[in-house]
């Protein structure tokens, strides 16, 4: 697939770029695996004097003999006998900055911790002594967010407060995954596209995936997904390992329970036989792979709290991947669609509103997007989308058959918090369905 979007970002590291011609700079990149980062970075190349070095986990004299061998090539920078050390490396690279302007890039920049856990201080020190003299374009673009975030937000870590910029790479807007679709498939109906959002969410390798496979109907990309090889089978479980290395029985558990439509802690306590309030801020706070959901117009302090996973492939992965895996190794595929293609339509309900509350927002003049039920679970609204500068609202139910859209419900729901909307001039009160996609 070719590369698509991005402007923003491409023009942010250009500037940065810019900068780093006065004196060094140093980004953090961050963003889930397989959003794009790699490509993104290297999309720049060209314009740029890059030296782009992946970080694997290998024996220290190893990755740093590897990076001197890539030095050579990249910069022409010949750095004589055997470094014993990342950090005489790196005080190497940005001596040569002195004199040189160029991008150094570190991908995968947390494995560095594996490989030992002191190169942060030994960045932090050769840095601090050499970025105002020299002119270094520093990248580090990581994926596992909790460390990523411990290194760089955690202030008792030597890297707090060393960054200048901070990107987070997000998945493509709804925009973009039409023109994809678009490209691939001009004829694509809505189905086709709400199955695109449901499996991937916008994220760009999983798209490429599929687009080069030519699954571009809801079909094929569901019978491609659950086909033998498929790497969507295995890859949720790589993703949870990288993360949360051996200590993620209990974390793979609440996940699953969330993606299955347990969203209130109580009823997840109930069935882990424990507390999971830490767990659920840890998952939410240290690793992102969850949300706090508040009903619109809460007040501080409210507790009616529900838990999303708004990564439309891990809900997915979590919902009907893990589950089977039986199904998965006795190597009966076949019924593993058979049971997605059972759930499709109820499961995709709630990845509709999903999708029409996350388009609202990219797309129209709003200031707040979100959705409401009262505290016995009940009255729930769908989507409520706030203009506070115009002074404007809208209403909205969703359904995937627009025929299964009752004005008269909706209006009794909207009047049991009329008195929300008392400061708003105007309040539109809408159905809608696939064919508003």
């Amino acid at each position: 697939m070719k590369f698509y979007d991005r402007e923003k970002e491409l023009q942010i590291l250009r500037r940065n770029w810019e900068k780093s011609e006065q004196k060094s700079f140093f980004t953090v990149m961050m963003g889930r695996r397989r959003i794009g980062k790699t490509a993104l970075l290297l999309r720049t190349q060209k314009e740029q004097r890059m030296l782009y070095l992946y970080v694997s986990k290998d024996n220290e004299h190893v990755l740093v003999e590897k990076f001197q061998r890539m030095a050579a090539e990249a910069l022409g920078l010949q750095m004589y006998g055997r470094m014993e050390s990342f950090a005489q490396f790196f005080e190497t690279l940005m001596q040569y900055g002195r004199d040189n302007h160029f991008t150094l890039v570190f991908d995968e920049f947390q494995n560095l911790l594996k490989v030992n856990p002191a190169i942060p201080s030994h960045i932090q020190d050769i840095w601090d002594r050499y970025h105002t003299s020299t002119h270094v374009n520093l990248i580090a673009c990581g994926s596992i967010f909790s460390m990523m975030h411990k290194i760089f937000d955690n202030d008792d870590e030597p890297l707090y407060g060393r960054k200048d910029c901070e990107i987070r790479l997000r998945p493509f807007r709804i925009a973009v995954i039409k023109v994809i679709l678009r490209d691939y498939n001009p004829d694509y109906t809505s189905e086709d596209l709400l199955c695109l959002y449901m499996l991937t969410g916008g994220v760009a390798k999983y798209i490429g995936q599929l687009m080069d496979a030519g699954a571009t109907t809801k079909d094929q990309m569901l019978e491609w997904v659950t086909a033998t090889g498929s790497p969507f089978l295995s890859e949720g479980i790589e993703l949870i390992m990288a993360e949360f290395g051996r200590d993620y029985s209990n974390y793979l558990s609440i996940l699953q329970l969330i993606a299955g439509g347990m969203t209130v802690q109580n009823q997840i306590d109930n069935i882990i036989g424990k507390n999971t309030g830490t767990y659920l801020k840890n998952l939410h706070e240290d690793y992102n792979y969850i949300n706090r959901l508040l009903p619109m117009f809460s007040k501080p302090g409210n507790r009616n709290i529900r838990w999303t996973m708004d990564d439309c492939f891990f809900r997915f992965w979590f919902r009907f991947i893990l589950p089977n895996q039986n199904i998965i190794e006795m190597e009966r595929n076949d019924l593993l669609l058979e049971i997605v293609q059972r759930d499709y339509c109820d499961y995709t309900g709630l990845v509709l509103e999903q999708y029409f509350r996350q388009r609202i927002a990219e797309e129209e003049r709003v200031t707040a997007v979100g959705n409401y039920w009262d505290r016995q679970g009940n009255n729930e609204i769908d989507l409520i989308a706030l203009n506070d500068i115009d002074r404007t609202a809208l209403v909205a139910e969703v359904k995937r058959n627009p025929e299964r859209y009752k004005e008269h419900v909706l209006k009794e729901k909207f009047e049991t918090i009329r008195r929300e909307f008392a400061k708003y001039k105007e309040v539109k009160l809408i159905g809608l369905s696939m064919k508003d996609m």
